[in-house]
């Protein structure tokens, strides 16, 4: 595996080996010991699938307070995303900044983020896919989101407004 840090500290995007021959494809997708030695979370508390029909369709951002903060791995399983990561850590170096990076399901590129980053992205094909690792598990009361196009924050949604989002995540406040 190839861990590549971002502009913002902790935020990692990471390239699996593809070992391919006649049959295919192997890929190690999980390797937690490559993970602990970058001081990176291993816990999985839960792992979860998003599906999304449309192009265009923007979820997030979203995030968890303490204590039920969560590092997360996120991968396309099928289709394309462009996915976002927003330092959210009051303090930080890298705070209100974010990243982008386009996952697709036949690069098998991930995204890690640590505690503390909002998490979105808008889908660039229909039907994509999105897997998640996850270090804490879900609790309603302590979920938090950002509004996707928060100005203060100004991130460039490739595909621009949303195709379809939730109320919910429409509904989310700005940082602030």
């Amino acid at each position: 595996m190839t861990f590549d840090e971002t502009a913002i500290a902790g935020v990692w995007i990471i390239d699996a080996d593809v070992f391919r021959d006649s049959r295919g494809e192997f890929v190690r997708a999980w390797m937690p010991d490559e993970f602990r030695a970058r001081g990176l979370e291993t816990r999985v508390a839960q792992c979860s699938i998003a599906s999304n029909e449309l192009r265009g369709t923007i979820r997030g951002l979203h995030y968890q307070a303490a204590p039920f903060e969560e590092a997360k791995l996120v991968r396309a399983v099928q289709g394309t995303v462009y996915d976002v990561a927003v330092d959210v850590r009051e303090g930080s170096p890298t705070y209100r900044r974010w990243v982008g990076v386009e996952l697709t399901a036949a690069s098998r590129r991930m995204l890690y983020l640590p505690p503390g980053i909002a998490h979105g992205y808008q889908t660039l094909t229909d039907g994509a896919e999105v897997l998640y690792f996850v270090s804490s598990p879900y609790s309603p009361q302590h979920q938090r989101g950002i509004r996707w196009d928060d100005p203060a924050l100004g991130i460039g949604w490739p595909l621009g407004a949303p195709t379809r989002i939730s109320e919910r995540d429409a509904g989310f406040p700005d940082l602030g």
